[in-house]
């Protein structure tokens, strides 16, 4: 799998996280005991192992982020938030997803009730674009 699927970043910093790719990478992945509490269980904010070897490149950092917390096990709609929530953390104000299909407005609604905070989520067909407001800290 090459590392341009799983996240795309321009000299404009735009970032395109492939939720496809990494779903792939999730089902091919040996679990570790640590790797299947990481993914299922709901934690207060998003945890990830092994942060000190991350690449500088905002998008190359929540590519290896992403990749330890995006789990078959839970809904696309948690993944989803989980994906902001790492982005929040990176200080990633926008970033586009895309997915295998469009998301409901059932499913735009969870996602927003999942992250909780304010955020923009527009739908362009089977792309997601995800705007975090400014930060203010």
């Amino acid at each position: 799998m090459s590392d341009k699927m799983l996240a795309a970043a321009g000299h404009n910093d735009y970032i395109c996280l492939n939720y496809i790719d990494f779903l792939s990478a999730s089902c091919k992945k040996r679990w570790s005991f640590m790797d299947a509490i990481y993914g299922v269980i709901p934690i207060f904010g998003v945890v990830t192992r092994n942060s000190r070897n991350l690449p500088e490149v905002p998008s190359e950092r929540l590519k290896a982020l992403a990749l330890q917390i995006i789990s078959t096990q839970v809904s696309d709609e948690i993944n989803i938030a989980r994906l902001i929530t790492l982005a929040e953390q990176q200080r990633i104000e926008q970033f586009d997803i895309l997915l295998p299909y469009p998301l409901s407005d059932r499913q735009l609604e969870l996602v927003r009730h999942e992250y909780v905070k304010p955020l923009t989520l527009q739908q362009h067909d089977d792309r997601l674009t995800i705007s975090i407001p400014a930060f203010s800290h």
